[in-house]
């Protein structure tokens, strides 16, 4: 047996038609998926937030500028939609629950204890990927970003 979707994209929402599971009597299931971008402000708030952050715990930005940008992106877009800035970088059965608990929400738990960034937003100095920088523009992001 052989499964197949079939997806189609409107107003910048995009639809996974998915079959049925058993037969063909049974109706198909929509998932459906919005590209979100993030409020300009909540880009702008995450953005100063991680150059704080950066400076208080003496860590710095990927050398990979992409990388630092599609971080802030991701916390921006959580911001906005679930209230938290939660890691962008992880999986989750349920965003809204995580986010309600905190222990993800950026900085985690694991940065916080132990300096240990796993979106690489944070990096400290003996890290191979660490750049020499703990700033990045609003221009920078959305230059980076904007065919993503």
């Amino acid at each position: 047996m052989t499964l197949q979707a079939t997806s189609c994209n409107f107003g910048g929402i995009s639809y996974l038609r998915c079959p049925p599971k058993a037969s063909p009597s049974r109706r198909h299931r929509f998932v459906v998926r919005a590209n979100v971008e993030p409020s300009e402000k909540s880009v702008e708030i995450m953005r100063k937030f991680s150059e704080q952050y950066a400076n208080r715990s003496g860590t710095y930005f990927c050398m990979d500028k992409s990388v630092t940008a599609v971080v802030i992106k991701g916390l921006a877009e959580h911001r906005d939609t679930l209230g938290a800035p939660l890691c962008p970088c992880r999986h989750y059965d349920d965003k809204a629950a995580e986010a309600g608990q905190g222990f993800w929400n950026c900085p985690c738990v694991p940065m916080r204890e132990r300096k240990e960034c796993h979106c690489m937003l944070f990096l400290t100095p003996d890290n191979d990927f660490a750049g020499q920088d703990k700033s990045i523009t609003l221009e920078e992001i959305k230059e980076t970003t904007a065919n993503m």
